[in-house]
């Protein structure tokens, strides 16, 4: 399986690619993504990225990596972050070692863009993602928490 880096006419794979993400994990963790997104939005989104020197763009595996370098920030100034915004490995490939390939590569990347640190979130109940993670070396750092109390729903207008 070769990893390869995306070109402007490998966005619609990449759009592809999101989307059966954006359906198999925020479908099955999020109530309130808007799954439709990639669809709408994607061809836009990705095309930027692909053109950007500090985004990353991968194809391999009927799935894809999305990286992004982030500089340093008032709050945070000795960090240079890189970040694994987006990741799937299609089904067929999945548990062939693609997936180890991609976060390899986007490590490669990131170190020479000279990143200092390396993030991924990961829903909290996605515990295959967050054990593949783990196996690559990340470990946790920050932790959000959401409280779900029923009256926040009927704040924006869930019932």
């Amino acid at each position: 399986m070769t990893v390869s880096v995306c070109v402007p006419e490998d966005v619609p794979e990449l759009v592809k690619s999101a989307a059966g993400l954006f359906a198999e994990d925020a479908g099955q963790h999020d109530p309130r993504m808007d799954l439709g997104w990639p669809d709408r939005e994607g061809a836009a989104y990705y095309a930027k990225l692909v053109d950007d020197p500090d985004c990353l763009c991968l194809l391999a595996g009927g799935g894809h990596l999305i990286g992004r370098l982030r500089p340093p920030n008032e709050l945070r100034p000795g960090a240079v972050t890189a970040v694994l915004e987006s990741m799937r490995v299609g089904p067929a490939h999945r548990r062939s070692g693609i997936g180890a390939e991609l976060v390899a590569a986007f490590f490669a990347w990131a170190r020479e863009k000279g990143a200092n640190e390396i993030l991924v979130k990961a829903y909290a109940a996605n515990e295959p993602a967050i054990a593949f993670y783990r196996a690559q070396g990340f470990e946790p750092f920050e932790l959000t928490l959401r409280h779900r109390n029923e009256w926040l729903s009927t704040v924006d207008g869930a019932h």
